[in-house]
């Protein structure tokens, strides 16, 4: 039989002592609160980033490679597919996907209203599961055509400010001398959140592009790469310029839309400083209930010592006692917030404003690694501030402890 956790046991399922009884109902809230808090927090926060970066990922890529150019004018230098990282990317086996896309800048132009936009050409390369998501009512354009297509995807936002809708068709000036137009067929629309896109990109066949800018069937304006996690993205930047030509540059999706990721890592340091908080609460209320627990038990302290119990038996009596309110607040505090996390990844219970969080719900992202983590941390905060109050029971004199009342 384990004595310490015996009579800590009897201690906590005493029926004497309402006040106690109180305690350590108030000690295994605390914990259960602040552990559902914190696992809620942390799977919010992992559902905003994986849902934002997921968001840019699917429009721009992990990075883009683009030709040196001093020019400051929004028309693209083309770059070929010809070269072996374009070929070859899998070579790197922490790329998923490259593909080659252009964009042009112009003029849409309806019956009623005139909005300036950007075009985004994309091939047969292109890979539309990742694009998938955004995509809320028609198709992709078909670009497999011989010549070049003129369906296009156009964002819910412009097609609310140009008053358009699936099936219609609009002119788009082209911004080049001579200027051109081409007549588009609306077969898609999208809708991301993210105003950076929503505002100004429409998706289109990139042979279009190809041809009012006088290119061959080989020359885009850039590679949209895609990597896994395998490898830091800081790292796989480098990688990457070092296997692409001379004279193309390696740019960072995070440091093109730096607004987004640096919201996030806003939110990280807000988050972290919570956790904090709700930990040091955790653990205060712990102290608490055993120094509570130690002052009401002095009388069993004293007669423990006066018995030959050694300090150690009476320190672990006490930790065993904590323990055993922690874990207890560690269950419930699970229950509690992977059932809410449950309710609100199935059932999206919780709505929110796109125009100001860039989705329509709270996102859950389960995280086994970090709720395993998490438990493990407070398990481990807790048993440490313990310490404390239980080195208190050894400065106790048996004959002292006897007569307190």
């Amino acid at each position: 039989m384990n004595l310490p956790d015996f009579i800590a046991k009897r201690t906590i399922n005493s029926k004497t002592g309402q006040f106690s009884g109180s305690i350590y109902k108030i000690a295994i809230s605390s914990i259960a609160i602040g552990l559902a808090i914190m696992l809620v927090a942390l799977l919010i926060l992992g559902g905003f980033q994986k849902t934002i970066k997921d968001k840019v990922y699917s429009f721009a890529g992990h990075m883009q490679v683009t030709k040196y150019t001093l020019s400051n004018s929004f028309d693209e230098s083309p770059i070929s597919t010809e070269t072996n990282f374009f070929k070859h990317p899998k070579d790197l086996d922490f790329i998923q996907h490259v593909q080659g896309v252009a964009y042009k800048a112009g003029l849409l132009k309806t019956e009623e209203a005139v909005e300036g936009v950007v075009i985004k050409g994309i091939g047969q390369d292109y890979d539309t599961a990742n694009f998938a998501s955004n995509l809320i009512q028609g198709r992709f354009p078909n670009v497999r055509v011989d010549n070049y297509s003129t369906e296009v995807i156009i964002s819910k936002e412009i097609a609310q400010l140009l008053r358009i809708e699936l099936g219609d068709k609009v002119i788009m000036y082209f911004v080049q001398n001579p200027p051109r137009y081409r007549q588009l067929e609306i077969v898609g629309i999208y809708e991301t959140g993210l105003e950076d896109f929503d505002e100004r990109i429409i998706i289109g066949d990139i042979k279009m592009i190809q041809r009012l800018n006088d290119w061959n069937a080989n020359q885009v304006g850039s590679y949209e790469v895609f990597i896994n996690d395998k490898l830091d993205e800081e790292e796989a930047e480098s990688i990457v310029f070092d296997k692409v030509e001379a004279d193309q540059f390696v740019n960072l999706t995070s440091k093109k839309y730096p607004q987004y990721f640096e919201w996030l890592e806003l939110l990280n340091q807000n988050v972290r400083l919570f956790l904090v908080l709700i930990l040091f609460v955790a653990c205060f209320n712990m102290v608490a209930v055993i120094f509570i627990l130690t002052m009401e038990r002095t009388p069993m302290i004293g007669m423990l010592k006066s018995m030959g119990a050694k300090n150690q038996l009476i320190r672990n009596i006490f930790l065993m006692s904590g323990l055993r309110l922690t874990f207890k607040g560690l269950l419930y505090g699970n229950l509690v917030a992977l059932g809410f996390a449950v309710l609100q990844y199935y059932f999206h219970i919780i709505p929110l404003d796109q125009e100001n969080y860039y989705m329509n719900f709270v996102p859950i992202l389960w995280d086994f690694k970090m709720i395993l983590g998490l438990n493990v941390l407070v398990l481990v905060v807790v048993l440490i501030s313990l310490f404390l109050p239980v080195w208190f029971i050894a400065r106790m004199k048996p004959i002292k402890a006897i007569r307190f009342d």
